[in-house]
């Protein structure tokens, strides 16, 4: 399953980024794809509806939010553990 999440975290920041998911790699953040602020909230929002999840962030303080958005991999693990706390 591990794989799976990957993949579609991958293929759902590619598709804001306008990218092709090959393109996007574990260790590049968000910035580094050019996604925006704007991006990134509908990425989380894709996320959420995906895997059926909430995903604890806060706009205003990313730093004080449990879910790591500082590169790709991050967010790979971070909607991994969501889903581990689900099951």
């Amino acid at each position: 399953m591990a794989e799976n999440v990957r993949d579609r975290v991958i293929a759902i920041i590619a598709e804001q980024a306008f990218l092709e998911p090959a393109d996007v790699t574990p260790e590049k953040t968000l910035e580094d794809l050019g996604v925006d602020s704007l991006g990134l909230v509908e990425s989380i929002f894709a996320i959420e509806e995906a895997f059926d999840i909430s995903v604890p962030f806060n706009a205003n303080a990313p730093q004080d939010s449990s879910f790591d958005i500082s590169n790709v991999g991050a967010i790979v693990a971070a909607v991994e553990g969501l889903l581990e706390e689900q099951a």
